[in-house]
C-alpha cells in the first residue's frame, strides 16, 4: 500500500555493524527504498530485505551518483514509493550532508526525519582506548574536515594547532603532510599522534606516533583513507592502559 512520501537519514555508525542504533534498524525495517554509501556495511541492509537497495556513494575517486542527483533521487523514490532511508556512515550530521539532503526534501514536500548515529569522530578513537578528552590532559576536542569543498586544508586546523585541546581530523590524509607541518611549526613535534584506519572494522588498522615520526609509520603500515587522525597527549592512554594490563597479567603470572 502507498503510504506519504518520507525521507529518513539514518546513521550508520563508524563500521561495526553492531553499533547502529536501534531506531536506526527500525527505520530500516519500516523503509521502501535503501539508498546507501561506500562507508556502510551492505550487512545493515539485512534488515531492511524487502526495500529496494540503490547505492550511491563514492569509490576510489568515482561518484555513483553526484550529489544533486541522490537528491534528486530521493524525492523522486519517495514520491513514487513511500519511505525512503538515506543511510550514511558515522552520524550524518557530521560533514555527512544529511542536514543538505533533508532541506531539499522538505523543499519539496516530503515528511523529514533524522535519526543519529555514533560519530566515528569520538567513537573509533575511543575503540582504540583513546579518549578525546581526559581530566588533566584535554579540557576540549576539535572535530575538523581535513579537506574543504575546495580540497584544500581546512583554515580551522590552522586554529587547532595553536590549542591545548584534542584535534580530531576526518578525511585528512591526503592533506597529512600539510598537518604535520603546521603541528611543527607550532613546536608540537612531540605531540602523540594515532591515525586509525577502517576503525572498529575486522580489517582496522592503526598506527602510533609523535608529529615528528607519523609520516614514516604511515608508509611502513601503508596507512591510507579511510582513515581518522587524533593529535594530542590523549593518545598516551592507550599505551598507558596496555601498560597497566601487561603489568597486571604479568602479576598474575608470578602467583
Amino acid at each position: 500500500m502507498y503510504k506519504e512520501p518520507k525521507l529518513t537519514v539514518v546513521g550508520a555508525g563508524p563500521g561495526d555493524v553492531d553499533l547502529i542504533t536501534l531506531k536506526g534498524v527500525k527505520a530500516l525495517s519500516n523503509a521502501v527504498v535503501v539508498l546507501y554509501d561506500a562507508l556502510v556495511d551492505k550487512e545493515l541492509l539485512g534488515y531492511a530485505p524487502q526495500a529496494e537497495h540503490i547505492f550511491v556513494g563514492k569509490r576510489r575517486g568515482c561518484y555513483a551518483y553526484q550529489q544533486e542527483q541522490i537528491n534528486e533521487l530521493i524525492v523522486k523514490r519517495a514520491k513514487s514509493h513511500g519511505h525512503v532511508v538515506r543511510l550514511k556512515g558515522g552520524d550524518p550530521f557530521v560533514f555527512g550532508r544529511g542536514a543538505e539532503e533533508m532541506e531539499y526534501a522538505a523543499a519539496h514536500g516530503l515528511e523529514v526525519a533524522m535519526v543519529p548515529g555514533i560519530s566515528s569522530s569520538v567513537s573509533v578513537p575511543a575503540a582504540q582506548q583513546i579518549p578525546v578528552t581526559k581530566r588533566g590532559a584535554a579540557e576540549s576536542f576539535w572535530v575538523i574536515t581535513g579537506t574543504t569543498k575546495d580540497h584544500n586544508l581546512s583554515k580551522d586546523v590552522h586554529l587547532a594547532a595553536k590549542s591545548n585541546a584534542t584535534v580530531v581530523i576526518l578525511m585528512g590524509m591526503s592533506k597529512l603532510t600539510a598537518i604535520v607541518d603546521l603541528f611543527k611549526q607550532e613546536g608540537k613535534s612531540e605531540t602523540p599522534i594515532a591515525i586509525i584506519q577502517n576503525g572498529t572494522r575486522k580489517n582496522e588498522k592503526v598506527g602510533v606516533g609523535t608529529i615528528g615520526t607519523i609520516e614514516t609509520i604511515v608508509k611502513r603500515q601503508e596507512l591510507a583513507n579511510p582513515a581518522i587522525i587524533i593529535i594530542g597527549e590523549v593518545v598516551q592512554h592507550r599505551e598507558r592502559i596496555f601498560e597497566v594490563q601487561k603489568q597486571y597479567s604479568e602479576l598474575e603470572v608470578t602467583h
